[in-house]
């Protein structure tokens, strides 16, 4: 971030944390090089403060917080190996918890040799009927249909083989729900399933000591990129100006999409500028970000925005579209995180692997709920960035 003189090294810390998200690109080199941080430490599995959000959301030990990462990681890089040797007869994979393995579906017509390989190569195999690219054409149909207020999302569900429709539960027997339901069934297999509440994005209005402002709206940097970071698209529109927490300039939206997409990037400068760090709230800098290789469904996966600190979940579905009062965002990922007002445009993160940026969702940190993110690969390719990696 850029250098305050008179501030510690504490004070600076806190207040990056309030703006910045624990993916943030912005931080003083002081506090970068703290001593015994994740971040000074390259052979640290996980921080802290990671293992401390997965033992508080998860349920885990520390010892079965870390052991979890490690498995998670090689079910993250055998993920593409698998998907190749299933070939044709691919029908979607996901990270299992209770085994620790990356679970691969194949339809009835894979030989054994290539369910042998995969077993062989680690990964557990179930027989389904549908390959993934019939389960992605029929989502695609759906995408191309005009969904009404009462269909909160849709998506799909590879442990389940099939499109699954999520619908407000107090909608369902609103006529234009069901004709959007009509529709669906024809397109494809789809499976129908209610939810209590509609998804919202999860910028707010400004208040006092936060990170980083667009006029009234308050967000949370994302990941940094070379030259800035990547945030929400709902954040603000290009040109916008963009202050940091100090109310000092950063820059300008450069890129921005909402909706349709929900991703954007702003340029660094002005004496600010980026390292790759997630922090923790109110702590020295927190996890390095190495890469942004994609966590499988039912990964664990933490989040930390500029209202909520540091919470995790796991990883439901992939390439969902949820349809937010603006309109439908696509090639969305629904997590079991929490997250509220201000956190938008906030880090996803697995292990040192960064995933997105907070979208929406809906719920609270108190009594519970759900977050999507805009995957952050696609927001790289789109503006043609460069992920800023230790």
């Amino acid at each position: 971030m850029r250098r305050r003189t008179g501030l510690t090294h504490a004070v600076v810390a806190a207040a990056l944390l309030i703006g910045s998200w624990a993916a943030a690109g912005t931080l003083p080199a002081s506090a970068q090089e703290a001593p015994g941080s994740a971040a000074a430490d390259a052979s640290a599995p996980a921080s802290p403060a990671l293992l401390d959000a997965m033992r508080r959301d998860l349920g885990l030990t520390r010892a079965e917080a870390e052991d979890r990462l490690a498995a998670e990681r090689r079910a993250t890089a055998l993920a593409p190996t698998a998907r190749k040797t299933a070939g044709s007869a691919y029908g979607g994979a996901w990270f299992d918890a209770r085994s620790g393995r990356l679970t691969v579906a194949v339809t009835p017509d894979a030989d054994a040799s290539t369910v042998r390989t995969l077993r062989e190569s680690g990964a557990a195999v179930r027989t389904v009927e549908h390959t993934e690219r019939q389960l992605d054409t029929a989502k695609s149909r759906l995408d191309r249909l005009d969904a009404p207020a009462g269909v909160a999302s849709w998506a799909v569900d590879p442990a389940a083989n099939t499109v699954v429709v999520n619908v407000l539960e107090d909608a369902r027997t609103d006529n234009d729900v069901r004709a959007f339901v009509r529709k669906a069934r024809a397109a494809g297999p789809v499976t129908v399933r209610t939810v209590a509440d509609a998804p919202s994005t999860f910028a707010a209005g400004t208040v006092g000591g936060d990170p980083y402002y667009t006029g009234n709206v308050r967000c949370s940097i994302g990941f940094s990129v070379h030259g800035g970071f990547v945030t929400a698209g709902h954040c603000g529109g290009v040109g916008q100006q963009v202050r940091g927490w100090d109310g000092s300039y950063i820059g300008n939206f450069q890129g921005s999409s909402f909706p349709g997409n929900d991703y954007a990037w702003v340029n660094v400068g002005s004496g600010w500028w980026t390292v790759p760090v997630v922090l923790g709230w109110g702590t020295v800098p927190d996890q390095l970000v190495r890469g942004s290789a994609e966590a499988p469904v039912g990964a664990s996966i933490c989040r930390s925005g500029s209202t909520t600190r540091w919470h995790c979940g796991r990883v439901l579905a992939k390439n969902e579209t949820v349809n937010y009062a603006q309109g439908a965002v696509h090639q969305m990922t629904k997590t079991s995180v929490c997250a509220e007002g201000g956190d938008s445009g906030g880090s996803f993160i697995s292990g040192d692997q960064a995933q997105g940026v907070t979208s929406g969702g809906w719920g609270n940190c108190s009594s519970g709920g759900e977050t999507w993110f805009q995957p952050v690969n696609e927001i790289l390719n789109r503006y043609g960035l460069t992920l800023h990696t230790a």
